[in-house]
């Protein structure tokens, strides 16, 4: 199981950005995936999972009506679009699955939102 993350960057606040996570070594399209992201001196958190099919989303309440997960399963990626980005929503932003009851997780890519 491999999950590759990318486009992390700086942005300004009130910014967007889209970040992708690229998924192999198991059938994507048969598990949730999910959105965690750590920020300096905090504990990892959840930010949005979502379904085998994409029917079925869930947010963390700081990032309702802002971040929208989605996925593509023909490509084997999950997507997080970020919108109206605060500098609190700064942090690492790390893909998850769970396959054969273990956790894996992506290297993680750095959102740093700052003016």
């Amino acid at each position: 199981v491999q999950l590759v993350e990318s486009g992390g960057g700086l942005v300004q606040p009130g910014g967007s950005l889209r970040l992708s996570c690229a998924a192999s070594g198991f059938t994507f399209s048969s598990y949730v995936m999910s959105w965690y992201r750590q920020a300096p001196g905090r504990g990892r958190e959840l930010v949005a999972a979502i379904s085998t099919t994409g029917s079925d989303t869930n947010y963390a309440d700081s990032v309702k009506g802002r971040f929208t997960i989605s996925r593509d399963n023909a490509k084997n990626t999950v997507y997080l679009q970020m919108n109206s980005l605060k500098p609190e929503d700064t942090a690492v932003y790390y893909c998850k699955t769970v396959y054969g009851l273990r956790s894996y997780w992506g290297q993680g890519t750095q959102v740093t939102v700052s003016s």
